[in-house]
């Protein structure tokens, strides 16, 4: 591996997939987050709706998906998307499909006492989501988000089949140049751990501040790492007010 092939392509690549990888966890979480809440409506036709759509991104290749919008849309519609976003877009669907159910399955783990103690206070249904419910819910919802956010990471692999120029791509113009399959692939895998290896860090940071913002801190095991305090029924029940209090103000 030379110096030159460093340069004018894999880092490069590895720049495109994290910006692939920003990109599509970005609007995966704001498709996660409109379908899940909508899921819990009220509304039959609007559970229909979403749970249809979800059904369909689900149980679809990302990649055909990927091929559809690059390909055939140009032809059907006349209107050609730029392959870095037409990438994006895919995955975003695709996995914010997934994540919509991590959304709806948190946000029902909520205990209904504290929906109840919100109406109590006359919250709209806006402010109970708003105020008591997410900042429950959304402890919850990262660690499984986590590893979404490894499969977006490897999922972005298959752009290069749209030919845009991410890790994988170099890969296989580095393996067209030199020949060279076994050492370009071993390093193209050392790379992928290292990203996703930063990435969980960094979630497992955000779900202990998340944690501690509703009052459940870490506390250092005698057994080794970091672990989440156990809050009695009395420290419950006082988060729970804080919470709602401090969201009527």
């Amino acid at each position: 591996m030379t110096a030159g092939l460093w340069e004018n392509w894999l880092l490069p690549g590895i720049w495109i997939t994290i910006q692939l990888t920003l990109f599509s966890a970005v609007f995966a979480a704001a498709v996660a987050f409109g379908i899940g809440i909508a899921r819990t409506s009220r509304l039959w036709i609007v559970r229909f709706l979403t749970g249809f759509y979800v059904e369909i991104f689900r149980g679809t290749s990302a990649l055909v998906l990927m091929f559809w919008l690059f390909f055939v849309m140009p032809l059907a519609f006349g209107y050609q998307l730029v392959s870095m976003w037409a990438a994006v877009l895919a995955l975003g669907l695709t996995y914010g499909a997934y994540g919509s159910e991590i959304v709806r399955g948190a946000i029902a783990s909520v205990a209904p006492a504290q929906r109840e103690a919100a109406i109590a206070l006359s919250f709209t249904p806006a402010q109970r989501m708003r105020r008591v419910i997410l900042p429950q819910a959304i402890p919850e919802m990262i660690p499984p988000f986590n590893n979404l956010l490894i499969e977006l990471l490897k999922a972005t692999a298959l752009v290069s089949a749209v030919s845009v120029a991410d890790i994988t791509f170099a890969a296989q113009l580095s393996r067209l140049a030199t020949g060279d399959s076994l050492e370009i692939y071993a390093i193209i895998l050392v790379l992928y751990f290292v990203l996703a290896f930063v990435l969980t860090r960094l979630m497992r940071l955000l779900e202990r501040r998340a944690k501690a913002g509703i009052g459940q801190a870490p506390v250092k095991s005698d057994k080794g790492p970091l672990v989440t305090r156990k809050l009695s029924a009395r420290q419950e029940s006082e988060q729970s007010s804080n919470i709602i209090t401090g969201g009527a103000q």
